[in-house]
């Protein structure tokens, strides 16, 4: 079943649970297709979270925070790694999930290199969308929490969180 804008249009930190074990899909124009189980997922979750991209308010670059939910975010980190997340929640209510990990490639940039994904999937629907979409086949992994990586700049408080969701290995 491909996910539809309903399972993105609830709060960040209930799609990120059930965003594990899903399969991220990335289709081409000559029909080819690659495909990894999402194996993790952080949450960037408003304003107030001074690791979401958010904190600094409304930006060019945030802008898509605030739209629909199932909208991609993709941003480049370091000048020259893509992450992609999944926009959630309601409209102007910044938050995201960030896709961590796939069960083979680990790591965001390594994920997005592997399926091709690039500024140019900024601001587009994750659903209803030729070129990649989200299916469910019913898996669903045991998952553990933990704090979120490579955000020390946030504080401790921020940096604690566990926000992080990971697929214990089969």
């Amino acid at each position: 079943m491909i996910l539809t804008e309903k399972f993105f249009h609830r709060d960040a930190l209930d799609v990120a649970p059930e965003l594990v074990g899903k399969i991220i899909v990335r289709r081409f124009e000559d029909g080819t297709e690659l495909r990894e189980r999402i194996a993790e997922v952080e949450v960037y979750r408003g304003e107030e979270d001074k690791a979401c991209h958010a904190s600094k308010g409304r930006t060019k670059r945030t802008e898509v925070l605030y739209g629909e939910s199932g909208l991609i975010y993709v941003y480049l980190c370091y000048g020259m790694h893509w992450l992609m997340n999944v926009i959630t929640g309601e409209k102007e209510q910044p938050q995201g999930i960030l896709i961590r990990c796939g069960e083979v490639h680990n790591g965001p940039a390594k994920l997005t290199k592997y399926l091709q994904i690039d500024g140019s999937f900024n601001s587009t629907k994750i659903y209803g969308n030729d070129k990649i979409r989200i299916e469910d086949d019913g898996f669903k992994p045991e998952i553990r929490t933990a704090p979120r990586v490579g955000i020390d700049y946030a504080g401790e408080y921020w940096r604690n969180i566990k926000w992080r969701y990971i697929a214990e290995k089969r």
